[in-house]
């Protein structure tokens, strides 16, 4: 089920999440590590265990994610954090409606276990979910990283945002060409390490204030 699936991690200084994030993805997936600027040897540490390391010097979640894009050649493409707050393991389950052909855009719906989603980043992302609502018919209750598509349809998107709007701009994008969009229910765990983004609020904000410029910018 699994056969022909690149994985993209965005990387920055998971060197301590890395191996455990690696070892339990599934059999016929192949790992995309993006290092976007780590200095505690994540490079290296994914290269060692077998996966693809691609170097993006710009700075990003965006930035890092479309040139792991870029860089896949399998026929299905899925997205996940390196930081050990989601099960690899699971990304099975969030591929396996684009194998079937049931669905093009798969989301994984986290189902947070104790003190692994922080009270600010939830209402943010129920509050940027809601404001999805409204724009797409999707019925979608959450913008996690953990996704999948095939490659060449993500990549005739043409997805411009290079920061946090990324996600968001994919999902928007999707909708506006009929996108067959579905959510699944994955595990999301306390992550390893210190947060970039989410764990803190100043990252939260300037996630939100991302996602509400490519918001206006899709209304227009």
């Amino acid at each position: 089920m699994a056969a022909g699936v690149d994985v993209i991690f965005p990387c920055l200084n998971e060197a301590r999440a890395l191996p455990g994030v690696l070892a339990a993805l599934p059999s016929g997936m192949r790992a995309i590590v993006v290092d976007n600027g780590s200095t505690d040897g994540s490079a290296e540490i994914a290269a060692v265990r077998g996966a693809v390391v691609v170097t993006e010097s710009r700075r990003g979640f965006g930035s890092a994610a479309h040139a792991g894009l870029l860089s896949a050649t399998a026929p299905i493409v899925a997205f996940c954090d390196a930081d050990g707050s989601f099960d690899s393991a699971e990304l099975a389950r969030v591929v396996a409606p684009v194998t079937a052909g049931d669905a093009d855009l798969v989301l994984g719906r986290r189902r947070a276990q104790r003190n692994s989603w922080p009270l600010h980043a939830r209402i943010a992302n129920a509050f940027l979910a809601a404001r999805l609502r409204a724009f797409t018919p999707a019925s979608l209750h959450d913008l996690g990283p953990m996704r999948a598509a095939r490659r060449e349809a993500l990549l005739d998107l043409d997805l411009r945002d290079r920061r946090s709007g990324y996600p968001l701009e994919m999902v928007l994008r999707a909708a506006r060409r009929q996108w067959r969009i579905a959510e699944v229910d994955v595990s999301y765990r306390p992550r390893i390490g210190r947060s970039k983004v989410t764990g803190t609020v100043r990252g939260t904000a300037t996630a939100i204030a991302d996602m509400s410029r490519v918001l206006r910018e899709e209304a227009r």
